[in-house]
């Protein structure tokens, strides 16, 4: 099993930190930036598209949550089932920058800050 680790690298283009995350720690995943399988994510296919290294660096929306790409059913019933809060995650790395955000995930050991 891998150890949880502060790594800019880790962070998923939706926002959500696969350096906490058990199928990443348990080597069943390489992560978002590495899973050439995740061809359906329409987030990760426009980031990689623009050159972003996540939704908080595009300038299209103001509120994230109205692009239909980060906003979706699939995107809903993730956030649903598994409590995340992918735009919270969005906001951060937008206030705190990459670095700040994966260390206090890591510091955390969370993949996502919470749906309250």
């Amino acid at each position: 099993m891998k150890e949880i680790i502060s790594d800019e690298s880790l962070v998923a283009f939706c926002g959500l930190y696969c350096g906490s995350c058990s199928r990443y720690l348990k080597e069943k995943c390489n992560g978002c930036a590495k899973n050439d399988k995740a061809s359906w994510c329409k987030v990760r296919t426009c980031c990689l598209e623009n050159g972003f290294s996540s939704c908080a660096e595009c300038k299209d929306f103001d509120d994230i949550s109205e692009c239909k790409k980060f906003n979706n059913f699939m995107s809903k019933l993730f956030g649903f089932i598994f409590k995340s809060d992918r735009k919270a995650c969005i906001e951060m790395i937008k206030t705190k920058g990459l670095e700040d955000y994966s260390e206090y995930m890591t510091e955390n050991k969370i993949p996502s800050l919470k749906r309250t």
